[in-house]
């Protein structure tokens, strides 16, 4: 008996919304990882991008536990001499939350081609609202 393989032309994607109020942020962005890799599928095939698209709302009132705040540190470096930038999780999350979810989701991915196809599906807004009513998207919990 053969495994069965999802071909690209097959796949049905849904949309999820995910609201990330008063939730951790790891636990948010490792459900959205899994779920954009298409993993919670029984159709799910390692080289195809079998997820479905992610909305994450009120990315500013994600949760960083213990001291995290202050102690975790995000790097930039702009590439020349002296470019390093470091930021706080506190910073972070009081000036950048959308970009501080999606480092969160986009360290979860692989770090390939098909990672990087996986990334765009997933939207990411500060406050509640999101113009992707249209497409009716799902509430998906995070505990």
């Amino acid at each position: 008996m053969t495994s069965y393989v999802q071909k690209k032309e097959t796949i049905e994607r849904k949309w999820y919304v995910i609201d990330a109020e008063g939730k951790p942020l790891g636990r948010i962005a490792s459900k959205a990882a899994h779920v954009l890799r298409g993993k919670h599928k029984a159709t799910y095939t390692p080289n195809v991008d079998c997820g479905d698209y992610i909305i994450i709302i009120n990315a500013e009132k994600a949760l960083l536990t213990g001291n995290k705040l202050d102690k975790k540190i995000y790097y930039n470096h702009s590439g020349y001499p002296g470019g390093l930038r470091e930021r706080t999780a506190r910073e972070m999350q009081e000036r950048y939350p959308v970009e501080m979810v999606e480092r969160a989701v986009k360290g979860m991915l692989p770090k390939n081609r098909l990672g990087r196809q996986m990334y765009k599906k997933l939207f990411v807004y500060a406050g509640s609202t999101h113009p992707h009513m249209a497409q009716k998207p799902e509430v998906m919990e995070v505990k």
